[in-house]
């Protein structure tokens, strides 16, 4: 019949629909970065897969409500956030991977003593970045150690007044540091302090220390001109990576593409900061993370790829759903349609029955052609209801052909 047959094609269609929903790609809300210089890599990193990926990636504001990236993160305000691997442990975030390298700059005026980090930081001011960044809790951390007072240590908020030590954790960028530099006139007022010579990596030095002590933390050297005229000698210093995290409920296959998207897109990611993004297709260790690694993150270090089951499941879930969804209302509409045909054909009864009732044995005989027409008209009706399909072709119908003929027999 052509109304199940209607309904079918419906049900054939949002299986295609849904179907075709697998094959889009997911969107991800990251945190606004509090730095500038990450602000500016996440609005690339938004462009890039604009450009060239099915996948969207929407910045969010940091909501004031919240007192840090990952506290909102920790919420499921947002899925995706960028943070130092300094940050201490939280049980609700994770890693999908590290992002890229920063690395601590220590910049001293060039008159003032430095022969120990004692002398450097009593009665100095300091620029170490803004409360809670990495540089400021380094800084923090080494002036505890040493025994410090805090009230002998000055914080200032930027570096316009030419402090007397900077200390900031910076990704290599050439152009973009070497510009802050020159603005501030770091070249004539300052000297870039080194941990070292480049040889003592590997020594028991200082530098080997600190990463000992935080596994975190890795030996870097900023080579001579890397910013113009400066450094003026090789620099001995430390790096740590930019972490790319996660809040809870992002699902593992859904991590895994976007890794794999990422690497994808890495040259054009370096095509506008090759100091930053070239290693980003190297593999990375978990074991130097400051959160536990997202499941999809492992799942692509080692090459697991999601089965069909775990990357569709949700689609699959919503598919059968909606079939489910959609079989009832189908059975539900065909109840109802099947009890207006049935209610129809009473109808048919009802009236063939008071014809047979008008009639007795002191009907004239034209009174009995006139009701046996009556009749044929009944049964025109109800055949031509039937060929539109608002009568069906069951047992009801045909009882009711057998009973107009009887009625038709019985008035002649």
């Amino acid at each position: 019949m052509g109304f199940p047959r209607r309904y079918c094609g419906l049900l054939f269609a949002v299986l295609l629909v849904t179907a075709g929903c697998a094959e889009q790609g997911s969107t991800f809300r990251m945190l606004v970065p509090a730095q500038p210089f990450d602000r500016e890599v996440a609005a690339e990193l938004v462009d890039v897969f604009e450009q060239n990926s099915r996948h969207r990636i929407e910045l969010v504001p940091m909501p004031s409500s919240f007192e840090t990236a990952l506290d909102a993160l920790e919420s499921g305000y947002a899925d995706l956030a960028l943070t130092a691997n300094t940050q201490p442990f939280r049980q609700g975030i994770t890693t999908v991977m590290p992002f890229y390298p920063t690395v601590l700059h220590i910049l001293v005026r060039r008159e003032r003593s430095a022969d120990s980090a004692e002398e450097l930081l009593r009665g100095a001011t300091v620029y170490a970045g803004p409360v809670g960044s990495a540089s400021r809790q380094l800084l923090s951390e080494i002036i505890d150690a040493l025994d410090i007072d805090a009230s002998e240590v000055t914080f200032v908020d930027n570096t316009e007044t030419l402090p007397d030590v900077t200390l900031v954790y910076l990704p290599i960028s050439p152009e973009q540091v070497r510009g802050v530099l020159e603005q501030a006139d770091i070249a004539g007022n300052y000297r870039f302090l080194s941990f070292g010579s480049p040889d003592d990596i590997g020594t028991g030095g200082e530098v080997d220390r600190a990463v000992l002590l935080n596994p975190r933390l890795s030996p870097f050297v900023i080579p001579v001109g890397t910013y113009g005229d400066l450094p003026e000698v090789p620099v001995l210093t430390l790096a740590v990576d930019k972490l790319l995290v996660s809040g809870p409920g992002l699902d593992s296959a859904v991590v895994y593409d976007l890794i794999g998207e990422i690497r994808r897109l890495q040259p054009a990611l370096a095509a506008k900061r090759p100091f930053l993004f070239r290693d980003l297709g190297a593999e990375f260790d978990a074991s130097g993370s400051t959160f536990v690694l997202h499941p999809g993150s492992q799942a692509f270090a080692v090459r697991d790829e999601p089965t069909f089951y775990e990357r569709y499941s949700g689609v699959a879930e919503v598919l059968v759903t909606l079939v489910i969804g959609l079989v009832s209302g189908i059975y539900a509409v065909i109840q109802i349609y099947n009890r207006r045909r049935k209610n129809r054909i009473d109808g048919f009864y009802a009236d063939v029955m008071a014809i047979r009732d008008s009639i007795n044995e002191r009907s004239s005989a034209n009174e009995r052609a006139a009701a046996v027409g009556r009749v044929r008209q009944l049964q025109n009706k109800a055949f031509d209801m039937l060929i539109n399909e608002k009568l069906a072709a069951d047992e009801s119908f045909r009882i009711f052909v057998t009973l107009s003929n009887d009625i038709v027999d019985q008035i002649k």
